[in-house]
Order: C-alpha cells, then sequence, then structure tokens
C-alpha cells in the first residue's frame, strides 16, 4: 500500500511538471506552455496550433541563449532597451487596474471641449528644412516677415494669398485649409496659436522646427458639434495622463532627486 501511494505521489508530480522541450538547461515545462498558450488565446484572433506555438517557444530560448553567450545584455543599447522594456512593464502593472476603471462623464467632455474644441483652419507655410544652417534659418524669417507684413497689408484673399506665397504643397490645393483638427491631431504650437483667434481672423507669425506659419481660423464648432468618440477618447487620454503624473511623483517622493539646472 504503501507503495502505491508513493508511485502515485511520483506520477502526479511528473505530470504536473512534465518537460515538453529541453535548451541546455532551460527546460520548458507542459504547465508553462498551457499558460502561454491560454496567453496567446486572449491576445489574438486565430492562435497556431500548439506545436507551432512550442516551436516558436524554442526559437526564442535558444535566440535568447545565444545572445547571453555573446554577452548581448552587457552592450549598452540593449541595456538601455532591456530597461525601458522593464520601465514600461513597471507602469502597466501598476497603473492598468486603475486605467480600467477610468469613466468619462458628460461634464468632462463638455468641461474639456471649452478649452479644447475643434478647429478650421487655413495656413500659409514658409519652410525651414530640418538640416537648415544657421543662415538659412535666418533668412526664412526674414522672408517670414516680409510676406506676414504683406498678408496684412493685403486686401486679397486669404486662399488667393496661400497659392503665392506658401511652401505647402499640399494645402496650397485647397487654399491652405487643412480640415477639422483637435487638440491631439494638429501641431502643439499651431493648435495653441489657433483657439485664441475668432473665426475670420489671422494669426501672428507661428514658428515650428519646419518652418513658419500664418494661420487663419475658418471654423469653429459647437460642442453638440464634435466628435463625441475623439472627444472621449482625448478626455480619456488627459485622465490617463493625470494619473500617471500622480503616480510618478508619488514614487519621486521616495527619491532624492537633484537636478543641475545649469548645465541644460
Amino acid at each position: 500500500m504503501k507503495f502505491f501511494f508513493a508511485a502515485l505521489l511520483v506520477f502526479s508530480v511528473s505530470a504536473h511538471a512534465q518537460v515538453l522541450a529541453k535548451i541546455g538547461s532551460r527546460e520548458i515545462t507542459k504547465q508553462e506552455f498551457d499558460q502561454k498558450y491560454e496567453l496567446l488565446k486572449g491576445q489574438m484572433v486565430e492562435v497556431p496550433d500548439r506545436k507551432t506555438v512550442l516551436d516558436d517557444m524554442v526559437k526564442f530560448e535558444v535566440g535568447l541563449q545565444e545572445a547571453q553567450k555573446k554577452k548581448m545584455d552587457q552592450d549598452p543599447l540593449i541595456r538601455d532597451r532591456m530597461m525601458q522594456e522593464l520601465y514600461k512593464g513597471f507602469i502597466e502593472r501598476e497603473l492598468s487596474p486603475k486605467i480600467a476603471k477610468i469613466q468619462v462623464s458628460e461634464r468632462d467632455m463638455k468641461d474639456y471641449y471649452s478649452k479644447n474644441p475643434e478647429i478650421r483652419t487655413s495656413h500659409i507655410m514658409i519652410e525651414v528644412r530640418p538640416d537648415a544652417t544657421a543662415e538659412q534659418k535666418k533668412e526664412a524669417r526674414k522672408r517670414a516677415q516680409e510676406i506676414y507684413g504683406n498678408v496684412r497689408k493685403s486686401n486679397s484673399k486669404f486662399e488667393d494669398l496661400v497659392k503665392i506665397y506658401s511652401d505647402d504643397i499640399m494645402s496650397n490645393k485647397t487654399g491652405g485649409d487643412i480640415g477639422w483638427q483637435t487638440r491631439l491631431t494638429h501641431h502643439p504650437a499651431l493648435y495653441r496659436a489657433s483657439i485664441k483667434l475668432n473665426v475670420g481672423q489671422i494669426s501672428d507669425l507661428v514658428e515650428t522646427p519646419f518652418g513658419f506659419f500664418i494661420i487663419k481660423l475658418t471654423g469653429k464648432r459647437a460642442f453638440n458639434e464634435a466628435d463625441r468618440a475623439m472627444l472621449r477618447l482625448a478626455v480619456q487620454e488627459e485622465k490617463k495622463k493625470k494619473l500617471f503624473d500622480q503616480f510618478i511623483t508619488g514614487i519621486r517622493s521616495k527619491y532624492q532627486v537633484q537636478i543641475n539646472k545649469g548645465a541644460l
């Protein structure tokens, strides 16, 4: 009888820790594989067959062991990427449950929209190439100021001035019109300048990393006309950011942080 129970115990343990593959000293157990397979079923529309999944796990382990043998984990660039993944994994684990509980009310959307409306603009762009020299940037600024002065004095329609002055080939075809934009879809500097305008008003010269802009506000949607899905997403993102900032601030208080602003 004792032998029977001992054999049963051994069988139970070995079944639980059944090894499906061994790569060097690393073993992939059936339990580990089943957990991986169930995870994939929740992530993929069409999960590969079990043999393919196991083969992929073996390939991963072979590649990982070879990378460790070559000491790639000591490469500064690789280590930086590993740290980035560790950081992202930490943030996701800590904040995912709280993010899942975020709710967006009608009042939330109205409050957000009052400060971040959907707008429609047309613009004249004076391009500055990313590789421009200091002298070229200076020349572009001078040209932009001259064009801005001409636009302010002109009695011509803005769309006609676009065709004369703008370097933006795509929007030239529409008289400078770039359609409806939100804070999420527009360049931050251009959006900030645009929402300060009244419909029909022309902005001061706006500088961005890729050029100078003269903006005309041509439309501003009321709250009941706004894209609700986009608006809900924007509010949700704002709440996520607030949650993240509060979380990091709380952690930061545990550490002694010193910043040398003079060296910036």
